[in-house]
């Protein structure tokens, strides 16, 4: 009667909200938390979240909630503007597309970042654009940690070390990197 391991993975996991606000993990007979259902949203594990009295499918309230609890940490990826444009489509005659719209959108980022991840990986592999690549990259890394974010899949996200140098040859430099980055950002598109 076991279900082999292979067959649990393709299936989601059944995950039951009792009125108590406490998640279920049928799979594993333990309670969770939002926090473990995060983690599995990010490692790709499908689940659906029940309502344990009624059965009803509680699974898009239930991410809209990790989603607001994330927000509240501080890990802002919700721009207000993207926010208020997204209320005021609720009750447009637009609304039905919308769903499909943003899914579509976040696939295509998805597979924009993958490329762009898999072209920094050959940049790194040698020839003549890996030290152009290499330093693009940092300048990449400074922004992101300028911004406080991380970068999935990006080593660390540390600020780039400050040349010692006169501000003039430090403008001259970010002109350069910045030239760099274009041409970089170029080929990536031409690879798409």
């Amino acid at each position: 009667m076991a279900k082999s391991k292979a067959a649990n993975e393709s299936e989601p996991v059944v995950i039951k909200k009792y009125a108590n606000r406490r998640l279920y993990n049928t799979e594993t007979s333990s309670y969770i938390t939002l926090d473990l259902l995060s983690q599995m949203t990010r490692e790709g594990r499908e689940f659906v979240v029940v309502d344990a009295k009624s059965g009803e499918d509680i699974t898009h309230n239930v991410l809209t909630q990790i989603i607001m609890e994330e927000e509240q940490r501080g890990k802002n990826m919700l721009p207000v503007n993207f926010l208020r444009q997204l209320i005021s489509m609720y009750g447009d005659s637009m609304q039905s597309m919308v769903p499909q719209y943003l899914e579509a959108s976040m696939d295509a980022f998805r597979k924009n970042q993958q490329q762009f991840q898999e072209a920094m990986k050959g940049a790194f592999g040698g020839g003549p654009l890996a030290e152009i690549a290499k330093r693009n990259m940092q300048m990449f890394e400074a922004a992101a940690s300028a911004f406080g974010t991380g970068v999935p899949g990006m080593p660390g996200a540390a600020p780039m070390p400050a040349p010692a140098a006169s501000e003039e040859s430090k403008d001259d430099e970010i002109a350069v990197l910045k030239a760099q980055l274009a041409a970089l950002n170029a080929k990536i598109d031409k690879l798409t």
